[in-house]
Protein backbone atom coordinates (compact mmCIF):
# COMPACT_ATOMS: atom_id res chain seq x y z
CA UNK A 1 0.00 0.00 0.00
CA UNK A 2 2.64 2.14 1.42
CA UNK A 3 4.64 1.44 -2.02
CA UNK A 4 1.73 2.45 -4.49
CA UNK A 5 0.99 5.46 -2.45
CA UNK A 6 5.03 6.34 -3.46
CA UNK A 7 4.69 5.87 -6.75
CA UNK A 8 1.54 7.51 -7.21
CA UNK A 9 3.61 10.74 -5.58
CA UNK A 10 6.18 10.38 -7.99
CA UNK A 11 4.20 10.70 -10.82
CA UNK A 12 1.63 13.60 -9.41
CA UNK A 13 5.58 14.89 -8.46
CA UNK A 14 6.82 14.34 -12.22
CA UNK A 15 3.73 15.82 -14.37
CA UNK A 16 4.04 18.99 -11.37
CA UNK A 17 7.57 19.20 -13.17
CA UNK A 18 6.43 18.92 -16.59
CA UNK A 19 3.67 21.18 -16.32
CA UNK A 20 6.36 24.07 -14.16
CA UNK A 21 8.95 23.67 -17.19
CA UNK A 22 6.32 24.81 -19.97
CA UNK A 23 5.03 27.53 -17.88
CA UNK A 24 8.64 28.60 -17.29
CA UNK A 25 9.23 28.60 -20.62
CA UNK A 26 5.92 30.04 -21.71
CA UNK A 27 6.46 33.00 -19.35
CA UNK A 28 10.54 33.13 -20.67
CA UNK A 29 9.66 33.46 -24.36
CA UNK A 30 6.67 35.92 -23.31
CA UNK A 31 9.36 38.04 -20.89
CA UNK A 32 11.97 37.82 -24.34
CA UNK A 33 9.08 39.24 -27.35
CA UNK A 34 8.32 42.23 -24.85
CA UNK A 35 11.16 44.25 -26.22
CA UNK A 36 11.17 42.66 -29.56
CA UNK A 37 9.24 45.33 -31.96
CA UNK A 38 5.92 44.00 -33.63
CA UNK A 39 6.00 45.03 -37.08
CA UNK A 40 2.76 47.53 -38.08
CA UNK A 41 2.12 50.33 -40.92
CA UNK A 42 2.05 49.97 -44.81
CA UNK A 43 4.60 48.27 -47.30
CA UNK A 44 4.46 48.70 -51.05
CA UNK A 45 5.60 45.25 -52.79
CA UNK A 46 7.16 46.34 -56.38
CA UNK A 47 6.09 43.87 -58.81
CA UNK A 48 5.70 43.13 -62.14
CA UNK A 49 3.40 43.22 -65.23
CA UNK A 50 -0.23 41.41 -64.70
CA UNK A 51 0.56 38.25 -66.07
CA UNK A 52 4.41 37.96 -65.22
CA UNK A 53 5.49 35.48 -62.37
CA UNK A 54 6.68 38.34 -60.41
CA UNK A 55 3.03 39.63 -60.09
CA UNK A 56 1.73 35.96 -59.52
CA UNK A 57 4.17 35.51 -57.12
CA UNK A 58 3.40 38.68 -55.20
CA UNK A 59 -0.49 37.73 -55.02
CA UNK A 60 -0.03 34.41 -53.33
CA UNK A 61 2.80 36.05 -50.83
CA UNK A 62 -0.01 38.19 -49.75
CA UNK A 63 -2.03 35.79 -47.81
CA UNK A 64 0.99 34.30 -46.15
CA UNK A 65 2.51 38.10 -45.17
CA UNK A 66 -1.28 39.10 -43.94
CA UNK A 67 -1.13 35.84 -41.57
CA UNK A 68 2.44 36.57 -40.46
CA UNK A 69 2.65 39.95 -40.50
CA UNK A 70 -1.25 40.86 -39.11
CA UNK A 71 -0.38 44.71 -38.53
CA UNK A 72 1.32 45.09 -41.40
CA UNK A 73 -0.81 46.45 -44.85
CA UNK A 74 0.61 45.15 -48.02
CA UNK A 75 -0.17 46.95 -51.41
CA UNK A 76 1.05 45.62 -54.56
CA UNK A 77 2.10 47.94 -57.43
CA UNK A 78 2.49 46.71 -60.80
CA UNK A 79 5.50 47.58 -62.65
CA UNK A 80 7.45 47.43 -66.38
CA UNK A 81 9.92 44.84 -65.07
CA UNK A 82 13.46 44.47 -62.77
CA UNK A 83 14.95 47.82 -63.85
CA UNK A 84 11.94 50.13 -62.74
CA UNK A 85 11.32 48.10 -59.77
CA UNK A 86 15.30 48.43 -58.59
CA UNK A 87 14.33 52.07 -58.88
CA UNK A 88 11.64 52.13 -56.62
CA UNK A 89 12.57 50.53 -53.61
CA UNK A 90 16.44 52.45 -54.18
CA UNK A 91 14.06 56.20 -54.01
CA UNK A 92 11.82 54.75 -51.69
CA UNK A 93 8.88 54.34 -53.77
CA UNK A 94 8.60 51.21 -52.64
CA UNK A 95 9.68 49.13 -49.77
CA UNK A 96 10.50 45.24 -51.34
CA UNK A 97 10.58 44.13 -54.80
CA UNK A 98 11.94 41.07 -57.18
CA UNK A 99 14.69 41.72 -59.67
CA UNK A 100 17.23 40.34 -61.48
CA UNK A 101 21.17 40.33 -60.33
CA UNK A 102 22.33 41.31 -63.74
CA UNK A 103 19.57 44.82 -63.78
CA UNK A 104 20.73 44.81 -59.72
CA UNK A 105 24.60 45.05 -60.95
CA UNK A 106 23.64 47.25 -63.69
CA UNK A 107 21.81 50.13 -61.42
CA UNK A 108 24.66 49.52 -58.67
CA UNK A 109 27.38 50.37 -61.46
CA UNK A 110 25.49 53.18 -63.60
CA UNK A 111 25.49 54.64 -59.37
CA UNK A 112 21.52 55.02 -59.85
CA UNK A 113 19.91 57.39 -57.60
CA UNK A 114 20.16 55.17 -53.88
CA UNK A 115 22.20 52.63 -54.83
CA UNK A 116 23.95 52.28 -52.18
CA UNK A 117 20.77 51.97 -49.74
CA UNK A 118 19.92 48.79 -51.96
CA UNK A 119 19.76 45.68 -49.76
CA UNK A 120 19.05 41.72 -50.60
CA UNK A 121 16.96 39.84 -48.75
CA UNK A 122 16.64 35.68 -50.22
CA UNK A 123 17.95 34.87 -53.31
CA UNK A 124 14.56 33.10 -54.88
CA UNK A 125 14.60 31.27 -57.97
CA UNK A 126 16.03 31.69 -61.38
CA UNK A 127 14.88 32.96 -64.27
CA UNK A 128 15.28 31.53 -67.85
CA UNK A 129 15.79 33.57 -71.59
CA UNK A 130 12.97 32.25 -73.55
CA UNK A 131 12.95 33.00 -77.06
CA UNK A 132 9.85 32.54 -78.88
CA UNK A 133 8.98 32.09 -82.43
CA UNK A 134 5.89 30.22 -84.63
CA UNK A 135 6.84 26.47 -85.23
CA UNK A 136 7.25 27.34 -88.82
CA UNK A 137 10.03 30.21 -88.36
CA UNK A 138 12.58 30.27 -90.38
CA UNK A 139 14.86 31.86 -87.39
CA UNK A 140 16.67 28.54 -85.72
CA UNK A 141 19.40 31.37 -83.58
CA UNK A 142 19.44 34.60 -82.58
CA UNK A 143 21.08 35.99 -85.87
CA UNK A 144 18.54 35.10 -87.76
CA UNK A 145 16.29 37.73 -86.42
CA UNK A 146 17.91 39.98 -88.43
CA UNK A 147 15.61 42.16 -90.45
CA UNK A 148 12.48 40.93 -88.05
CA UNK A 149 9.77 42.58 -85.85
CA UNK A 150 11.06 41.68 -82.00
CA UNK A 151 9.16 41.92 -78.95
CA UNK A 152 11.94 42.99 -76.51
CA UNK A 153 10.43 44.02 -73.19
CA UNK A 154 8.90 46.98 -72.04
CA UNK A 155 11.87 50.06 -71.36
CA UNK A 156 11.59 49.35 -67.81
CA UNK A 157 11.93 45.67 -67.60
CA UNK A 158 14.56 43.33 -67.12
CA UNK A 159 13.69 41.65 -70.26
CA UNK A 160 14.40 44.91 -72.57
CA UNK A 161 18.01 44.37 -70.69
CA UNK A 162 18.83 41.01 -71.72
CA UNK A 163 17.26 41.20 -74.82
CA UNK A 164 19.53 43.82 -76.32
CA UNK A 165 22.61 42.23 -74.93
CA UNK A 166 21.81 39.10 -76.27
CA UNK A 167 21.34 40.25 -79.65
CA UNK A 168 24.49 42.37 -79.29
CA UNK A 169 26.38 38.83 -78.45
CA UNK A 170 24.90 37.41 -81.69
CA UNK A 171 26.39 40.47 -83.42
CA UNK A 172 22.99 41.95 -84.16
CA UNK A 173 22.39 45.53 -83.26
CA UNK A 174 19.41 45.65 -81.07
CA UNK A 175 17.63 49.24 -82.52
CA UNK A 176 19.34 49.38 -86.21
CA UNK A 177 18.98 45.41 -87.30
CA UNK A 178 15.86 44.38 -86.08
CA UNK A 179 12.34 46.38 -84.99
CA UNK A 180 12.19 46.26 -81.69
CA UNK A 181 8.72 46.14 -80.03
CA UNK A 182 8.84 47.64 -76.79
CA UNK A 183 5.63 44.71 -75.64
CA UNK A 184 5.64 43.19 -72.02
CA UNK A 185 4.35 39.30 -71.60
CA UNK A 186 0.77 40.70 -71.24
CA UNK A 187 0.80 41.36 -74.99
CA UNK A 188 3.76 39.78 -76.64
CA UNK A 189 2.12 36.46 -76.93
CA UNK A 190 -0.92 37.69 -78.66
CA UNK A 191 0.70 39.44 -81.15
CA UNK A 192 3.00 36.65 -82.26
CA UNK A 193 -0.16 34.49 -82.79
CA UNK A 194 -1.42 37.48 -84.75
CA UNK A 195 1.70 37.46 -87.04
CA UNK A 196 2.62 41.18 -85.54
CA UNK A 197 5.53 39.89 -84.31
CA UNK A 198 8.38 37.08 -85.73
CA UNK A 199 9.88 36.23 -82.60
CA UNK A 200 9.80 37.33 -78.94
CA UNK A 201 12.19 37.86 -75.73
CA UNK A 202 10.74 36.54 -72.34
CA UNK A 203 12.76 36.55 -69.14
CA UNK A 204 10.77 34.31 -66.51
CA UNK A 205 10.69 31.33 -64.43
CA UNK A 206 9.74 27.95 -65.74
CA UNK A 207 7.05 27.46 -66.81
CA UNK A 208 6.12 31.03 -67.48
CA UNK A 209 2.08 30.86 -67.49
CA UNK A 210 1.42 33.05 -70.65
CA UNK A 211 3.52 31.56 -72.59
CA UNK A 212 2.06 28.37 -71.27
CA UNK A 213 -1.03 28.91 -72.25
CA UNK A 214 0.05 30.20 -76.07
CA UNK A 215 2.00 26.81 -76.50
CA UNK A 216 -1.68 25.52 -75.99
CA UNK A 217 -3.36 27.18 -78.34
CA UNK A 218 -0.70 28.16 -81.04
CA UNK A 219 2.01 26.02 -82.22
CA UNK A 220 5.20 28.03 -81.41
CA UNK A 221 8.74 27.19 -80.73
CA UNK A 222 11.99 28.03 -78.37
CA UNK A 223 15.25 29.11 -79.93
CA UNK A 224 18.24 27.90 -78.62
CA UNK A 225 20.77 30.01 -76.75
CA UNK A 226 24.23 28.18 -77.26
CA UNK A 227 27.27 27.99 -75.00
CA UNK A 228 29.29 29.95 -77.56
CA UNK A 229 26.49 32.61 -77.53
CA UNK A 230 26.48 32.55 -73.60
CA UNK A 231 30.39 32.73 -73.71
CA UNK A 232 30.25 35.90 -75.67
CA UNK A 233 27.75 37.20 -73.80
CA UNK A 234 29.47 37.18 -70.35
CA UNK A 235 32.70 38.14 -72.31
CA UNK A 236 31.31 41.61 -71.84
CA UNK A 237 32.30 41.68 -67.95
CA UNK A 238 30.90 43.65 -65.30
CA UNK A 239 27.07 42.39 -64.65
CA UNK A 240 27.12 40.18 -67.83
CA UNK A 241 29.04 37.86 -64.75
CA UNK A 242 25.82 36.99 -63.70
CA UNK A 243 24.21 35.39 -66.75
CA UNK A 244 25.56 31.43 -66.83
CA UNK A 245 24.16 28.48 -69.14
CA UNK A 246 21.38 26.43 -68.57
CA UNK A 247 18.75 23.82 -69.67
CA UNK A 248 15.31 24.76 -69.85
CA UNK A 249 13.93 21.09 -69.04
CA UNK A 250 11.86 19.03 -71.66
CA UNK A 251 9.03 19.01 -70.03
CA UNK A 252 8.58 23.13 -69.04
CA UNK A 253 6.78 23.79 -72.05
CA UNK A 254 5.70 20.14 -73.43
CA UNK A 255 3.98 21.31 -76.68
CA UNK A 256 6.55 23.90 -77.45
CA UNK A 257 9.27 21.61 -76.82
CA UNK A 258 8.05 18.05 -78.09
CA UNK A 259 10.36 16.52 -75.82
CA UNK A 260 13.57 18.28 -76.33
CA UNK A 261 15.62 20.04 -73.79
CA UNK A 262 16.35 23.91 -74.72
CA UNK A 263 19.58 25.57 -74.02
CA UNK A 264 19.62 28.65 -72.75
CA UNK A 265 20.94 31.64 -70.11
CA UNK A 266 19.87 31.50 -66.63
CA UNK A 267 20.09 34.28 -64.50
CA UNK A 268 18.95 34.92 -60.28
CA UNK A 269 16.35 36.51 -58.97
CA UNK A 270 16.88 38.37 -55.84
CA UNK A 271 14.00 39.66 -53.25
CA UNK A 272 15.00 43.80 -52.76
CA UNK A 273 14.30 46.18 -49.73
CA UNK A 274 16.54 48.71 -48.70
CA UNK A 275 18.46 49.95 -45.15
CA UNK A 276 15.84 51.65 -44.57
CA UNK A 277 13.24 49.46 -43.88
CA UNK A 278 12.73 48.33 -40.18
CA UNK A 279 15.33 45.37 -39.46
CA UNK A 280 12.37 43.40 -37.88
CA UNK A 281 9.80 43.94 -40.90
CA UNK A 282 12.54 42.49 -43.19
CA UNK A 283 13.22 39.33 -40.69
CA UNK A 284 9.58 38.27 -40.49
CA UNK A 285 9.45 39.10 -44.69
CA UNK A 286 12.56 36.96 -45.03
CA UNK A 287 11.27 34.04 -43.15
CA UNK A 288 7.38 34.08 -44.52
CA UNK A 289 9.23 34.29 -48.16
CA UNK A 290 11.36 30.80 -46.94
CA UNK A 291 8.71 29.60 -45.26
CA UNK A 292 5.85 29.64 -48.26
CA UNK A 293 7.69 27.74 -50.49
CA UNK A 294 5.92 24.87 -50.99
CA UNK A 295 2.81 26.46 -50.40
CA UNK A 296 2.91 28.92 -53.34
CA UNK A 297 5.08 26.49 -55.56
CA UNK A 298 2.24 24.42 -56.19
CA UNK A 299 0.60 27.24 -57.69
CA UNK A 300 3.92 29.07 -59.20
CA UNK A 301 6.02 26.47 -60.14
CA UNK A 302 9.37 29.00 -59.96
CA UNK A 303 8.41 29.84 -56.23
CA UNK A 304 9.52 26.08 -55.39
CA UNK A 305 12.87 26.36 -56.17
CA UNK A 306 13.37 28.79 -53.45
CA UNK A 307 16.14 26.99 -51.30
CA UNK A 308 17.70 27.94 -47.58
CA UNK A 309 21.08 26.40 -48.73
CA UNK A 310 21.30 29.15 -51.33
CA UNK A 311 19.05 32.19 -50.19
CA UNK A 312 21.56 33.73 -47.79
CA UNK A 313 23.80 34.58 -51.46
CA UNK A 314 21.99 37.70 -52.83
CA UNK A 315 24.83 38.73 -54.54
CA UNK A 316 25.51 41.88 -55.96
CA UNK A 317 23.73 43.34 -52.82
CA UNK A 318 24.76 42.83 -48.53
CA UNK A 319 22.37 41.22 -47.01
CA UNK A 320 19.89 43.45 -45.21
CA UNK A 321 20.50 43.00 -41.16
CA UNK A 322 16.88 42.27 -40.80
CA UNK A 323 17.54 39.11 -43.07
CA UNK A 324 20.76 38.32 -41.24
CA UNK A 325 18.95 37.92 -38.11
CA UNK A 326 16.54 35.53 -40.04
CA UNK A 327 19.59 33.49 -41.05
CA UNK A 328 21.01 33.04 -37.81
CA UNK A 329 18.06 31.91 -36.06
CA UNK A 330 17.59 29.52 -38.45
CA UNK A 331 21.18 28.03 -38.20
CA UNK A 332 21.70 24.62 -37.15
Amino acid sequence: MLQALSRIGRRRALRAGVVLVVVLGLLLWWLLSLGKPVPSGTLTFSTGVPSGVYQRYGERLMGDLARDLPRVSIRLQTSEGSQQNIARVATGRADFTIATADALATYLRDRGPGADRLRGCVRLYDDYIQLVVPRDSAVRRVSDLRGRRVGVGQQGSGVRLVADRVMAAAGLDPVDDVTPVPNGIDTMPKELENGRLDAFFWSGGLPTSAVQELSDRFPIRLVPLEAPLVKELQAAGGSARHYRSAVMPADAYRYAQQGQAVPTVAIANVLVTADRTDPSTTEAFTRTVIDSRDRIGREVHAAQLVDLRTAIYTDPLPLHEGAKRYYRSVKP
